[in-house]
């Protein structure tokens, strides 16, 4: 008897003395997938800030105004003299970034990994945030650049408008379905980089950026 078969007997027989399912466990749940749950508008940008927080990244909540100022006092917190920004990101961004004396460096000439990891930081756009699970995913449009900038440098800057926060995967899925349709792939981050792989000792930085800034832009 294969392994297959000794399973499918024990389900057989744990069923056997299942005559009719119970209408109590079989009520219809009128629900459409990606549609947003009932109450889940109740404090879900609060929600979001803290699951990525509980993921060590950092969420400063700014205004449209201030973005671009503090998208260079971010890097300027941590000391990097170079940030990758995307060729599509706003130009206020390369502009501010610039003013802060950082360099600022373009993919245009598509930079080599090595070349990637000299540079301090990347600085992109995203396009969708998720509040349950603290996730932030890009779909490497032209203001997020290709997927090995947003893994290479060691300090990850992610811009993300209070309107792109969604409530559940199901609703990021259905929000991200033209992408998907376009075949454009897709990064999905919760939180800086880390892994516990080897003796359960935690080490930050081995897959992707040791760290995660997020600047969660308001509306109005």
């Amino acid at each position: 008897m294969s392994s297959r078969e000794a399973i499918l007997g024990r389900i057989r027989s744990a069923l056997a003395d299942v005559t009719a399912s119970d209408p109590v466990d079989d009520i219809a749940v009128d629900w459409t997938y990606g549609q947003r749950p009932e109450g889940a508008d109740d404090d879900m940008l609060g929600l979001f800030v803290e699951r990525v927080e509980d993921y060590k990244a950092v969420v400063e909540r700014v205004s449209a105004d201030e973005l671009a100022g503090r998208i260079a006092g971010a890097l300027a917190d941590h000391g990097v003299t170079s940030a990758v920004v995307p060729a599509g990101a706003p130009q206020a961004w390369h502009e501010a970034v610039a003013a802060a004396g950082i360099d600022v460096v373009t993919d245009g000439s598509v930079l080599s990994h090595a070349e990637l990891d000299a540079t301090g930081a990347v600085v992109t756009a995203s396009r969708v945030g998720i509040a349950e699970t603290g996730t932030i995913v890009l779909d490497h449009a032209a203001d997020q650049g290709r997927r090995a900038l947003s893994l290479v440098p060691d300090l990850h800057v992610c811009v993300i408008g209070a309107d792109q926060v969604v409530s559940d995967v199901p609703e990021a899925v259905v929000r991200l379905q033209a992408s998907i349709d376009a075949r454009q792939p897709l990064t999905w981050i919760s939180g800086p980089s880390a892994t516990s792989d080897i003796e359960l000792s935690r080490v930050e930085g081995v897959h992707g950026p040791r760290t995660l800034r997020v600047l969660l832009v308001n509306p109005g």
